[in-house]
């Protein structure tokens, strides 16, 4: 999936809440996760930042605000013995948040861009990790 296969940033569809709902709600489900969990525990250290962090780029990523500034990929490249399966479940626990929240332009919109972002940053972290073998796309949900 490219950029321009899910629709412009829209201010008019979300609110700064739908965003920090969207956050708050999906990061309180994957720290609950087994497989999850263990990983967002040992490497956020501030949990408060990350939540802002991640606020400002889903609203940059919703509504087109500019207040967004990190480089995800270096730091998911860094963690060490990402799967697959790791990555599968961060979608899948995202599209069930996204479901539960009750707004479907939001659902689907916020879908599309996780199944982007995910696919990269795991062709990413493959490249980098493993350079000598060919990249596997994740499957999809």
């Amino acid at each position: 999936m490219n950029q321009t296969s899910f629709s412009m940033p829209n201010p008019s569809l979300y609110t700064e809440e739908d965003v920090a709902q969207l956050v708050h709600t999906f990061y309180a489900k994957a720290r609950k996760d087994p497989s999850l969990g263990p990983i967002f525990e040992s490497h956020v250290i501030d949990w408060n930042a990350h939540f802002i962090q991640m606020t400002n780029f889903w609203s940059a990523q919703l509504r087109g605000t500019s207040r967004f500034r990190g480089a995800p990929m270096p730091k998911h490249i860094a963690l060490p013995e990402l799967t697959a399966e790791l990555f599968e479940r961060w979608l899948q626990i995202f599209q069930q948040t996204t479901e539960e929240l009750g707004n479907p332009n939001l659902q689907q919109h916020a879908n599309a861009i996780a199944s982007f972002i995910a696919g990269r940053l795991w062709q990413g972290y493959q490249i980098s990790n493993y350079p000598d073998k060919q990249p596997i796309a994740l499957r999809t949900l």
